[in-house]
């Protein structure tokens, strides 16, 4: 797995076009899709920022996310796609509970909410990233760029 910042200095472009993706709306968010136990996928829409080269979401503390991330890990982050700019971006991976005070206070400065002490701080470690690319919305398909992380299995 790779970090936002490993990912970044890996693809400069990619990174750039997803950060982007993400903030479309002046505000890092997308749909995120975790693993329940049992295999099922379940998605959500959550807020996502890049803090310190890190890729970072605070979730509900209580929340299905949270139970399957703590027990899992897995997840798929998409960001929304504009119909005027259809670009896409997806990367998946394994989320890690972030523990460090400081990480989480400099997280929090710039949320788009006031995380509550309830809502843990996760770091969403990169194994693969996927950026579709469409000069309008009538090009089809999306020209696709793809990066793994060196270190990741399978």
């Amino acid at each position: 797995m790779a970090s936002w910042g490993d990912f970044a200095r890996a693809m400069p472009g990619m990174a750039a076009a997803g950060r982007a993706a993400f903030h479309r709306s002046g505000v890092g968010e997308g749909y995120f899709t975790t693993i329940r136990g049992s295999g099922l996928p379940r998605t959500h829409v959550i807020n996502v920022g890049i803090v310190d080269d890190r890729l970072l979401a605070f979730v509900q503390g209580h929340s299905a996310k949270t139970r399957d991330l703590l027990e899992d890990g897995r997840y798929a982050l998409h960001a929304f796609q504009d119909p005027a700019e259809p670009h896409e971006f997806l990367v998946r991976g394994r989320a890690r509970l972030v523990t460090d005070a400081a990480v989480r206070a400099r997280a929090a400065a710039n949320w788009p909410f006031t995380p509550g002490d309830d809502y843990p701080l996760f770091e969403l470690d990169i194994e693969h990233a996927l950026f579709g690319e469409r000069a309008s919305p009538d090009d089809w398909p999306p020209m696709y760029r793809s990066w793994r992380s060196p270190t990741a299995g399978g």
